[in-house]
C-alpha cells in the first residue's frame, strides 16, 4: 500500500522523467547511434576478465591486450553501461543479471577501508587484488581512497538497484556499507558555516605527499586525507549528491562549493579571470553566485573548462530537471562555448576537450581554458597555448594567442553534449569518423589530434562508459537518470538543487 507521500514522491519522479527525456532522434540518427552504442559495448565486453567479471582499465584498439588495473570508477562505468546494453537489445536481460552477480561477488570479496568501506583506487582485474606495485614499470603504489572513484561506484550500485531488482538488496547494502562521511571536512569553510570533501585518504602517511591526519567519520581510526579540497563543482560534485543522497553528509555543504571564487580584491586574483555576480544566501549559506565571460558567453566555470568536468555528473543526475536555473542554463552554454573555441577561436574544425589519451603517449587533461577557473589552465592543444584575460587592478591581461596548435578531440566529448547540442554533436563525430583513422572495432577511438592527424588507438573503461551511459539516455528514453534518481534520492536532492538561480546568458 502507498502512503500519500509515497505516491507523491512517484508522480514527481514520473513528472521529472517524462520532463527530462531527450527529444527522439531521427531514424537516420537513430541507428548512427545504435551503431555507436553497438561498437562501444564490444569495447567495454572485451575489457573484462572471464573469471572475475571486472573490466581493466583500458585496453588496446584492437581488443586484444587489456591492461592489469582497474579502478571503482571502471567498475560502475561498466556496470551502468551492462543496464545500457541491456535496454538498447545488445544483450539479453539474463547476461545483464550474470555480469552485474559476477561485479557484485567481486566487490563483496575485494580488500576495503574496512572502517568506512571505502574501495582503494587500483586493483588487479584478475586477482582482485589491491595493487602496490604498478604492473607497467614496478612502481610502488600506496592505496588511496578516492572521494570521486567511489562516487562514481557508489552511484552505479544505487543505478542497479533499480534497474535490476534481483541484485537490488546486495547493491543498497554494498552502496550504504560506503560511508562518504570519511571525506567531509566539516570545517573546511568556516566563512560559510559548512565543510567540503576532501579529495581521498591514505591508510598510512605517503610519502612525499601532503596529508593531514583525520577521522571524519568517527571511526576512532585515524587516516591521512589529501591536504586539498574539492572545492568547486566539477565532476567531483557526484561524491557530493552520493553523500547527500545516502544521508551521510549535510545537505548544506552543496553550497559550500564554490560558483566562482569571490571578487574580493587580489585575494582571489589567482583565478583564470575576475567573476560578476552577487551573493546570495540558501540553506542559509552564504554563496558568491559568480560567472565567467567568453565569446560572449556568461557561465559558471568549472576547474580545467573540460567537457567531462561539466557533465559527466549529468549522465546520472537530472541536473537540468532538479536544478533548471542554474545546471539547467548552464550545460547548453558551456556546450556553445566547447564549440566556438574549437571552430571559430582555435579553427581546428573540430570541437570537444577533456582529459584522454594523449595521441602521442600518455594521459592528459584537455580543456578550454577561458572557460575554467584554474588561470594556468587545461588547453586543447598539446603545445599547452593559454590565454589570460587578466584581473583588473591585480593582474594584467596577456596578448590573446597568435594560433593553436595541434588539438586534441576526444569524441566522449560530443557523446557529453548530446542532449544540448545534438546535431553538432552529431556532425562533430562524424567529421571525426570520416576524416581519420578514428573509429575502431570497438567504437570510436579515445581521441585525435586533428592538426598531425595522430589517432590514440586506445578504449578507456572510464570515457566508454561515459558514452554508453549518453546513448543510454538518448535512446533508452533517460534510462540512466530515471536508475539513479529514484524517489528517495530525488527527495532528498532535489528540494536542494532546485532553488539555486545562476546569472548565465549565451
Amino acid at each position: 500500500m502507498r502512503t500519500p507521500l509515497l505516491a507523491g514522491l512517484l508522480a514527481a519522479a514520473l513528472t521529472t522523467t517524462l520532463s527530462a527525456q531527450p527529444a527522439a532522434a531521427r531514424p537516420g540518427d537513430r541507428a548512427t547511434l545504435l551503431k555507436y552504442a553497438k561498437d562501444t559495448w564490444t569495447s567495454l565486453a572485451a575489457m573484462v576478465d572471464p573469471g572475475t567479471g571486472l573490466p581493466s582499465d583500458k585496453i588496446t584498439g584492437d581488443l586484444r591486450t587489456r591492461v592489469k588495473v582497474t579502478s571503482p570508477t571502471n567498475i560502475g562505468a561498466y556496470l551502468w553501461s551492462t543496464l545500457t546494453a541491456r535496454d538498447l537489445g545488445l544483450i539479453s536481460p539474463g547476461d545483464a543479471q550474470r555480469r552485474a552477480r559476477k561485479v557484485l561477488d567481486a566487490l563483496e570479496r575485494m580488500e576495503r577501508h574496512a572502517p568506512t568501506g571505502q574501495f582503494w583506487n587500483w586493483y588487479d582485474p584478475a586477482t582482485l587484488q589491491v595493487v602496490r606495485t604498478w604492473p607497467d614499470n614496478g612502481t610502488v603504489v600506496h592505496p588511496f581512497a578516492s572521494s570521486v572513484d567511489n562516487g562514481w561506484l557508489a552511484t552505479a550500485l544505487m543505478m542497479v538497484r533499480t534497474a535490476l531488482p534481483a541484485h537490488a538488496a546486495r547493491a543498497d547494502r554494498l552502496a550504504r556499507s560506503m560511508n562518504f562521511a570519511a571525506y567531509y571536512d566539516p570545517a573546511a569553510r568556516p566563512d560559510a558555516g559548512t565543510g567540503l570533501l576532501r579529495g581521498g585518504f591514505w591508510p598510512e602517511p605517503p610519502p612525499g605527499q601532503c596529508s593531514v591526519e583525520s577521522d571524519y567519520a568517527g571511526t576512532g581510526v585515524k587516516v591521512h586525507s589529501t591536504c586539498h579540497h574539492y572545492g568547486s563543482p566539477g565532476e567531483t560534485r557526484i561524491g557530493t549528491y552520493v553523500g547527500i543522497a545516502l544521508g551521510q553528509i549535510p545537505r548544506e555543504h552543496y553550497y559550500g562549493l564554490y560558483r566562482t571564487f569571490p571578487d574580493a580584491g587580489c585575494d582571489w586574483a589567482w583565478q583564470d579571470q575576475k567573476p560578476v555576480g552577487s551573493w546570495k544566501e540558501y540553506l542559509g549559506v552564504k554563496v558568491w553566485e559568480g560567472t565567467y565571460g567568453y565569446r560572449g558567453l556568461r557561465f559558471v566555470p568549472n576547474w580545467g573548462g573540460s567537457m567531462f568536468e561539466e557533465l559527466m555528473p549529468d549522465l546520472v543526475v537530472p541536473e537540468s530537471a532538479w536544478a533548471p536555473k542554474s545546471w539547467g542554463r548552464n550545460h547548453p552554454v558551456f556546450v556553445k562555448g566547447q564549440i566556438q573555441h574549437g571552430l571559430d577561436d582555435a579553427k581546428y574544425g573540430y570541437w570537444g576537450f577533456s582529459p584522454s589519451n594523449d595521441p602521442h603517449g600518455g594521459y592528459r587533461e584537455y580543456g578550454v581554458d577561458p572557460m575554467g577557473l584554474d588561470a594556468a589552465g587545461y588547453t586543447t592543444d598539446r603545445e599547452r597555448t593559454t590565454t589570460d584575460p587578466g584581473y583588473e587592478g591585480c593582474r594584467p591581461a596577456q596578448p590573446e594567442p597568435a594560433a593553436y596548435g595541434d588539438g586534441v578531440v576526444t569524441p566522449h566529448a560530443s557523446f557529453l553534449a548530446l542532449p544540448y547540442a545534438k546535431k553538432a554533436a552529431l556532425a562533430n563525430l562524424a567529421k571525426l569518423r570520416g576524416n581519420f583513422d578514428a573509429y575502431g572495432p570497438g567504437g570510436f577511438y579515445d581521441a585525435v589530434a586533428v592538426r598531425s592527424g595522430v589517432v590514440s588507438r586506445w578504449y578507456l573503461a572510464l570515457d566508454q562508459g561515459m558514452v554508453m551511459a549518453a546513448l543510454g539516455n538518448e535512446l533508452a528514453s533517460g534510462n540512466m537518470r530515471r536508475y539513479f534518481g529514484r524517489p528517495d534520492v530525488e527527495a532528498s536532492l532535489r528540494p536542494v538543487m532546485e532553488p539555486e538561480e545562476w546569472e548565465v546568458a549565451g
